[in-house]
């Protein structure tokens, strides 16, 4: 479906060893897997064609690499904004182990320990989705699986818990964008792999 307005394409990084694993990777810099490489270099043909006025990333390397192999590292922006969470002393570790120590514990609720609250992640959102409304045009961004739930909720004017509702896989490609004019932020296409 052809639309008018502009829309922002958001990549989630390959797979690495944590995201196989479900451990809680926030700020430990890791490599993508050969796998999450290979699923990477397949983001170009289903991105082919299109023209981006920015394309931004995490500094994270997953991100980052991501970018590159999708092809689009020469015209990249990393924006320290795109970070994953900051999971704190949750870090590297799966939700079932924090859950058998701390039950009930829900990560868009309860934020992390020593890391970053919902609203600490929703308030970077809420920066770049000013940075996307004063570029008014079709923009990439690469970054990770919470803080791109976050920045969708935040998108659509739900609070930053909004983003449990949503799900990313790796090397996923998500569309936000607008309905019938700019005051009507929607989900264009969500989680296509």
């Amino acid at each position: 479906m052809s639309n008018a307005y502009p829309e922002i394409y958001l990549v989630r990084h390959g797979q690495t060893e944590w995201s196989l694993s479900g451990q809680h990777t926030g700020r430990t810099d890791i490599p993508l897997t050969a796998a999450g490489e290979a699923a990477a270099r397949t983001l170009a043909g289903r991105l082919h064609g299109l023209v981006f006025s920015a394309v931004w990333s995490s500094p994270s390397q997953r991100a980052s690499k991501t970018c590159v192999l999708a092809g689009f590292g020469d015209t990249r922006v990393i924006k320290d904004d795109l970070a994953e969470w900051d999971y704190g002393t949750y870090e590297g570790i799966t939700t079932k182990a924090i859950l058998a120590e701390r039950p009930g514990w829900q990560l868009f609720r309860d934020g992390c320990p020593g890391g970053e609250s919902t609203g600490d992640v929703g308030a970077r959102a809420d920066r770049i989705i000013h940075a996307i409304r004063d570029a008014n045009d079709r923009v990439l961004i690469f970054s990770s699986s919470h803080f791109l739930r976050v920045l969708t909720a935040r998108w659509l004017g739900l609070p930053p818990e909004g983003g449990a509702l949503f799900v990313l896989d790796t090397a996923s490609i998500s569309v936000l964008g607008y309905e019938h004019d700019l005051t009507e932020p929607v989900v264009r296409r969500w989680n296509q792999t």
